[in-house]
């Protein structure tokens, strides 16, 4: 869940999940979250529009003159407030699914998560690898929570049980099975009220100090 690189703790971990949880809420300003939103709220748009020549043009010079503004206020993965911002729906990272953790503890995370049009696989169900990707960061989340340190996936074994669908809210709960060492073995399953939709299990692996 780390990249290599020296974080804010001096040990080569300063991205993924800080296990204290103990991250500025400040960076990127009081609105950063209602701009992630916005964003979001864009990416549903292009999925389902079928734009005329006009607003594509219309599209592309105004992004490309957000984008060269975005890159020059651009900072390394330690600082930015995407991916860090614990305040908001999955950290403020918009590649996440929009997920909210209602708690978190060395036994596990319970949540709940939002699937759109943005996510999309196919007749107004979820996309498979979106769900896999809810998955896999939330138990990263459980793992880290589990040991006080930065985890990697070694695996991520998801069974899609039944229709995972949008625009609900639908609950997520992670599990920690079994510590071996610096394995630890999670379970995770997404509920739509009482149906399951999938279940996942997986092994993660705590990071020596400096390791990538």
């Amino acid at each position: 869940m780390s990249e290599s690189g020296t974080g804010p703790d001096g040990d080569g971990h300063g991205g993924g999940f800080r296990t204290d949880m103990a991250i500025s809420t400040d960076r990127g300003g009081p609105r950063f979250g209602e701009m992630i939103e916005v964003v979001r709220h864009f990416m549903d748009r292009v999925r389902a529009a079928e734009p005329s020549e006009a607003l594509v043009e219309r599209v592309i010079e105004q992004l490309t003159e957000l984008n060269t503004e975005l890159e020059a206020v651009a900072i390394d993965e330690w600082q930015a407030p995407s991916g860090t911002r614990i305040d908001l729906p999955a950290r403020g990272n918009i590649t996440l699914p929009p997920y909210v953790v209602h708690s978190a503890d060395a036994t596990g995370v319970a949540a709940t998560v939002r699937f759109t049009r943005f996510h999309l696989g196919g007749n107004n169900a979820a996309h498979g690898g979106y769900i896999a990707m809810a998955f896999d960061d939330l138990l990263g989340m459980t793992g880290a929570l589990a040991t006080g340190k930065v985890t990697r996936t070694a695996y991520l074994t998801v069974n899609y049980r039944s229709i995972t669908p949008l625009y609900r809210e639908l609950t997520v709960r992670t599990a920690v099975d079994r510590i071996d060492g610096r394995k630890i073995f999670v379970t995770a399953t997404i509920h739509d009220g009482d149906r399951l939709c999938a279940e996942a299990d997986g092994l993660f692996v705590a990071l020596k100090p400096g390791q990538p």
